[in-house]
């Protein structure tokens, strides 16, 4: 969730897709990025978490060291919220003002030159993270105002794969955190915007607190951009990077949300490497088989 510029990690990520007969899905260099932190399911928020708030990643291996009333009518309806119809492909050229107002810290400074990741407890299993995962991907983050966001299981593992090679015990010279590369500071914000509670120290909380973030940049970019079309189809992006929702969250989780999306200006990519191996990696993963 963060930029960083990483050298001695490549080998490992390289090491890592070529097992899963990969190609062209290593890392990149690339400067600090925001917390993407974890930030980022299908049911409801857990019963701690207010109604209308989401429910309950770091770059690449590479990149971490030197990288209705009470009163109706029985025989009422319920009402359902129509789905957007777009007349138009692609993000609008000129932004609506964001509906989220309040935003995640900005991204941290470069990591030193030559800087190692350290370790700290015991990492968990493929099963372990497999599952964690998998739970992220099962909640509705957003059951009230935008109960279609779903966040595709297949981002989750890509990114977390991208970023920390699942493991879980990994901390980056820049901050990030496990298994998801969430930033300290973001995930305190992400706890307070949404009363929650998340440990990003524990494996689980952290792929929560991922998917809780990548939710959150699916609606914030969704309402500003594709008029709250959340669809993180595949088939809906070009050859242009620019041209999906999909792509931009992937920009936005590793760069900031402020270096993808700034009102009055048009959708950005400024990573397009880092999005062009979370897509390769979406599909030829060799964790997708874990």
């Amino acid at each position: 969730m963060r930029r960083r510029i990483g050298r001695v990690s490549a080998a490992v990520v390289a090491g890592l897709l070529l097992a899963g007969g990969i190609a062209g899905c290593g890392g990149e260099d690339r400067v600090p990025r925001e917390v993407a932190a974890p930030a980022g399911l299908p049911t409801e928020l857990p019963a701690e978490a207010p109604a209308d708030q989401p429910s309950e990643a770091p770059p690449a291996v590479e990149g971490m060291g030197a990288a209705p009333s009470a009163t109706a009518s029985r025989t009422a309806k319920p009402t359902t919220k129509p789905k957007p119809t777009r007349t138009v492909a692609g993000p609008l050229p000129t932004p609506k003002p964001p509906t989220e107002t309040r935003v995640p810290p900005p991204p941290p400074k470069p990591a030193p030159s030559g800087c190692e990741p350290t370790y700290k407890g015991t990492q968990a299993t493929r099963s372990q993270v497999k599952a964690a995962l998998g739970d992220a991907a099962a909640k509705t983050y957003w059951p009230t105002s935008a109960p279609d966001i779903k966040i595709p299981l297949t981002l989750l593992k890509a990114t977390a794969w991208q970023e920390s090679g699942w493991q879980s015990n990994i901390i980056a010279c820049d901050g990030g955190i496990g298994l998801m590369q969430v930033m300290p500071a973001t995930a305190d914000w992400m706890n307070q915007r949404f009363g929650q509670s998340y440990d990003i120290n524990d494996y689980q909380d952290n792929a929560y607190l991922g998917a809780n973030y990548l939710a959150w940049l699916t609606k914030y970019i969704g309402d500003m951009y594709f008029e709250s079309d959340y669809r993180l189809d595949a088939s809906l992006c070009t050859d242009e990077l620019n041209s999906c929702l999909l792509n931009a969250i992937i920009s936005a989780y590793n760069y900031g949300h402020g270096a993808v999306a700034q009102e009055g200006e048009p959708l950005a990519i400024p990573n397009p490497q880092y999005v062009r191996n979370v897509r390769a990696l979406m599909t030829e993963c060799v964790c997708l088989s874990y």
